[in-house]
């Protein structure tokens, strides 16, 4: 499965991956999710919002277990952000008929469409749309780089987007959400254990600074006439840093555009994406409002006209402790006491959290690096993931 998913999508020459929503990149790994299916004998469903689902058993029986992840990438990402959960999803379904166990709850395997967020700016949208997180007339209005919206990206794609929006009854037949993904930090090579389980994911969110200044010859305009909108920008950028560094908090700006970006020319717009974290609400609070009175306050003195845009949020997510005590009970005969660790970095389980009982398993990430074509998991340590998988599948959906 691993082999037949790796070059879709992959930069040669980085060796990252380009799976935005949408894309025939996409397209490509949809039709490996249904031919999985299919070649397991499993239902093979395509709901309202575009995820794909694959039911061992009567998907309309309710109080379902359901395990998977997602398979688009952000640019230039590695290839186990999401492609891990949904390959182990398929491979603990066979160790499970391996062992022959008896179902007694269907059991699903799911890939969420458009986690990232890579083309359209907003994460999740596959998971927002089905648990009313996001509505079908905000999703319209969604465009990428290039203008294209959300619904004629799906049209293109040969997908009806007028059935979109929330999905409540599909989520009510869930019993259970398991989302195993490889840790994209260093806690469990640190404590030395190849799997994890999932605490909490901090509170995070999106924010968009246009900088409007005023375009002029980059050879001609003395210095001291300038309202030059890149300035701002770049002492917002170290702000942020030392907001997150002071707070013990994240924030990263690392997605911007210029207008018109031209060589020998002074921009009229920079707008910059803000991306920040923290272990609990007041803390990020207080990161983002410091951020914001730094950049008003370059931009006034500047010159510079400051717009700002808080693009997505999600609050702090607490896994529901029954199912994590429960995940923990079941792994501990076989695997001993399995760490228990919170996680900056959203999921589609924390955006189901509130519809559904949802729990994570993490596999060991030796660097630590994600997002990065250096993204990595040893195959010892994925194997490990995929037997702490069925154990749990089998614990939660079998006799």
């Amino acid at each position: 499965m691993w082999a037949d998913l790796k070059p879709i999508g992959r930069d040669p020459d980085s060796g990252g991956y380009r799976r935005y929503a949408w894309t025939r990149a996409d397209q490509d790994c949809r039709a490996w999710f249904k031919a999985q299916a299919e070649s397991r004998g499993l239902t093979y469903e395509l709901d309202r919002n575009g995820n794909q689902w694959a039911w061992q058993g009567d998907p309309l029986a309710g109080d379902a277990v359901v395990t998977g992840s997602h398979l688009d990438s952000v640019p230039l990402g590695g290839a186990f952000d999401g492609p891990l959960g949904v390959v182990s999803s398929f491979a603990a379904l066979d160790e499970l008929r391996h062992r022959e166990v008896e179902f007694a709850k269907p059991l699903a395997i799911t890939n969420f469409g458009d986690e990232e967020g890579a083309r359209f700016g907003l994460a999740c949208v596959g998971s927002r749309l089905a648990a009313g997180q996001l509505t079908a007339a905000k999703a319209h209005e969604l465009r990428d780089a290039d203008g294209v919206s959300l619904p004629r990206a799906m049209e293109a794609a040969g997908y009806d987007p007028s059935a979109i929006g929330p999905d409540p009854e599909r989520l009510a037949r869930i019993g259970a959400f398991v989302e195993l993904h490889v840790e994209q930090g260093r806690a469990l090579d640190v404590t030395g254990d190849p799997v994890g389980i999932a605490s909490a994911i901090w509170p995070h969110g999106r924010w968009r600074f246009d900088f409007h200044g005023e375009a002029n010859h980059a050879g001609t305009t003395r210095l001291d006439d300038r309202r030059d909108p890149m300035l701002t920008y770049a002492e917002t950028v170290v702000a942020a840093r030392r907001e997150a560094r002071l707070a013990g908090a994240l924030a990263t700006f690392a997605k911007v555009s210029v207008e018109p970006n031209g060589v020998n020319a002074i921009p009229s717009l920079v707008r910059g994406w803000l991306d920040s974290r923290a272990a609990d609400q007041d803390t990020l609070d207080r990161v983002i409002a410091g951020i914001e009175q730094a950049a008003r306050e370059n931009a006034a003195r500047s010159g510079i006209d400051l717009r700002i845009t808080r693009e997505s949020f999600t609050p702090v997510v607490e896994f529901e402790h029954a199912l994590r005590d429960e995940l923990a009970k079941l792994l501990r005969e076989e695997h001993g006491d399995i760490p228990v660790l919170g996680t900056g970095a959203g999921h589609d389980a924390g955006i189901l959290s509130a519809s559904v009982p949802t729990a994570m398993l993490f596999v060991r990430n030796p660097t630590g690096i994600s997002h990065s074509p250096a993204e990595y998991a040893a195959e010892d340590d994925c194997v490990a993931g995929v037997i702490a998988l069925a154990d749990v599948l089998e614990g939660l959906a079998c006799t």
